[in-house]
């Protein structure tokens, strides 16, 4: 196992001019002008790999039926909450929302039915599955990233106040939700796939890459509804999590077709893989952990993966951060730092 010790300045400088080198030799043709770079939609959903399975937790379990939403009277009355809890409550309690390490979703309650509803966008197998690849004993990768939409009847009040958050945000009428359901619908079949990190040249500078998750399946949710309509309680104060990357510019690699050519890149991208399995030993997972703070850290290079392509991420200081910032509730037409073409 290489140690930190043994990691030099000039070896650290060797693999950021080898990757340097790979934007002009491997992808001579592709010119980034445009940071971040903007999420791709698709013009639909694929049907889901059957090798990717959920672990603990099956996505949607009570949902209703795919490409469904309530439909309400125009003039009818609705509620709009935002909902947040702790990560993984159900197994570790409010112990990450210690951290600030919250998921995001919105409740609707129609004043004149009686009925309400849970709105989530989040992944179809849980949250380690969408961040690293599947390595297989071929050495070969699958993905299982893709994010989706989930509606179910009822609000579980309990659970967002006990240790997150349960706030009304604003009132809205059934003319007004019924435009939003149908930008659910689109978003959601066009908008396939989750993406944990965002990725930065130095705090609060340059976005490389933005997330695309819960928290900002509700930001763009509640921009739309804005642009529908909806007036927002100003004096709502929300902050939001954020799993953060630091890099200096990131190098294009390619898609899967174009690394798979390089038989020595792809063995890097694999090996870089292979130290965040979910399914090893404890031992196994130890060891490789040790490696990826290694890799990450000392040696500063992470391979990333961004509409379904690969990038190569010259890490630095402070490397990974979580922040958990306030962003405010929009107005119609505004233009927020969130909110671009592609929302």
């Amino acid at each position: 196992m290489t140690t930190s010790a043994a990691v030099s300045h000039d070896q650290k400088m060797g693999a950021r001019l080898k990757y340097g080198l790979l934007l002009v030799f491997v992808v001579p043709c592709f010119c980034q002008n445009e940071w971040p770079v903007p999420y791709r939609r698709f013009p639909s959903r694929p049907q889901f790999n059957s090798y990717c399975q959920a672990g603990v937790v099956p996505f949607c379990p009570t949902g209703k039926a795919s490409n469904t939403m309530p439909q309400f009277h125009d003039f009818d009355t609705i509620e709009v909450y935002a909902l947040k809890a702790p990560v993984f409550e159900f197994k570790f309690g409010d112990l990450l929302g210690k951290f600030h390490i919250m998921h995001d979703a919105i409740g609707f309650k129609n004043v004149d039915t009686g009925f309400s509803y849970t709105l989530e966008w989040y992944e179809l197998v849980e949250l380690f599955n969408c961040t690293f690849a599947h390595t297989l004993q071929n050495d070969s990768m699958i993905w299982c990233n893709q994010g989706a939409a989930c509606i179910y009847d009822g609000i579980d009040t309990k659970h967002w106040i006990e240790n997150g958050t349960f706030v009304k945000v604003a009132d809205i009428t059934g003319d007004v939700f019924n435009k939003f359901a149908d930008w659910v619908e689109w978003d959601n079949n066009t908008a396939i796939y989750y993406e944990t990190w965002t990725v930065w040249d130095k705090p609060d500078g340059k976005m490389w890459f933005d997330s695309f998750d819960c928290a900002s399946f509700v930001l763009r949710a509640f921009q739309k509804l804005a642009d529908v309509g909806a007036k927002f309680n100003q004096s709502v104060r929300l902050n939001y999590t954020r799993i953060n990357l630091y890099s200096d510019q990131p190098v294009y690699l390619g898609n899967e077709t174009v690394v798979k050519a390089d038989q020595s890149l792809y063995k890097n991208i694999t090996d870089f893989y292979k130290k965040f399995q979910s399914h090893q030993s404890y031992q196994d997972l130890l060891t490789h952990l040790v490696e990826a703070y290694i890799e990450v850290f000392d040696q500063q290079q992470f391979y990333f993966f961004y509409n379904f392509e690969y990038w190569f991420l010259p890490m630095k200081s402070p490397f990974i951060k979580l922040t958990y910032l306030e962003v405010p509730l929009p107005k119609p037409n505004s233009t927020l730092y969130y909110r671009n073409k592609h929302f």
